[in-house]
């Protein structure tokens, strides 16, 4: 199930700070990652757990690393120097992505149901919640990967956490708000809390297979955190306005 819009016709609000948070996401990727090419950036600004953990910057040896599938042999850069606070990259890994893919598919879902929350707590509050929910998301990927052993070194980025915070924002303050999504090559509406609720469930199973020792490259730990985040932190953000017609 793939979510292409909602139904907002009660705004009032331009939702700047959404277009703004949009905008930084695309231009990081394309101008300073190289759309995903430059990964001597990318793992400078990433969050690294065993940073966080320890507080100190760590460097590591590129290493030769042969495709299992094609045979072909490239060169994976090692963690790079990190010339700011290593805690800071909890920031700046939420703004970075590792593919086309991973950009275009977080960008969509903040498209669409970013300007909804903004339109509901106002633009200051809403940058300030985003960042927040994000900052926790991160915070909960590090914590689980020391409490099941996973390798610290591996960083982590994107904006999946903090877009997964606004997604449980959403889903209290318009669980009766119609999402339009592709299902079985069908296009249909379906509530807000099926749509969200079905997205959640797929990470809890994920995140499940990685406490089973599978894995595939998802911080579900981070998705889980900043859905519960958002959750949880919501209506000390919400300015209680009343949308002007009824939800269905």
């Amino acid at each position: 199930m793939i979510p292409i819009g909602d139904d907002n016709r009660d705004r009032t609000i331009t939702p700047y700070v959404n277009y703004v948070l949009i905008a930084i996401n695309i231009l990081v990727f394309v101008l300073f990652q190289g759309m995903g090419n430059n990964l001597e950036f990318t793992y400078a600004f990433s969050t690294v757990p065993q940073e966080i953990v320890t507080g100190e910057d760590l460097v590591t040896q590129s290493e030769q690393v042969r495709d299992p599938s094609t045979g072909q042999v490239y060169v994976l850069p090692g963690l790079q120097p990190t010339p700011i606070s290593v805690y800071i990259t909890l920031l700046t890994s939420m703004f970075m992505h590792g593919g086309w893919a991973h950009i275009l598919g977080n960008m969509l879902y903040l498209w669409i149901f970013g300007d909804n929350l903004e339109d509901r707590l106002g633009h200051g509050r809403y940058l300030l919640f985003y960042l927040l929910v994000g900052l926790l998301a991160s915070l909960a990927h590090v914590f689980t990967s020391v409490l099941i052993g996973d390798n610290l070194q591996i960083p982590s980025l994107g904006a999946s956490g903090a877009i997964a915070g606004v997604l449980g924002g959403y889903l209290l303050l318009f669980p009766g708000r119609r999402v339009t999504v592709i299902l079985v090559r069908i296009v249909t509406q379906v509530r807000a809390i099926f749509a969200v609720g079905v997205w959640f469930l797929l990470q809890l199973v994920g995140g499940l297979g990685v406490l089973g020792g599978g894995s595939d490259g998802v911080a579900y730990a981070a998705h889980i955190g900043g859905f519960i985040a958002g959750l949880a932190l919501i209506k000390l953000f919400d300015n209680g306005r009343t949308p002007q017609r009824r939800e269905w």
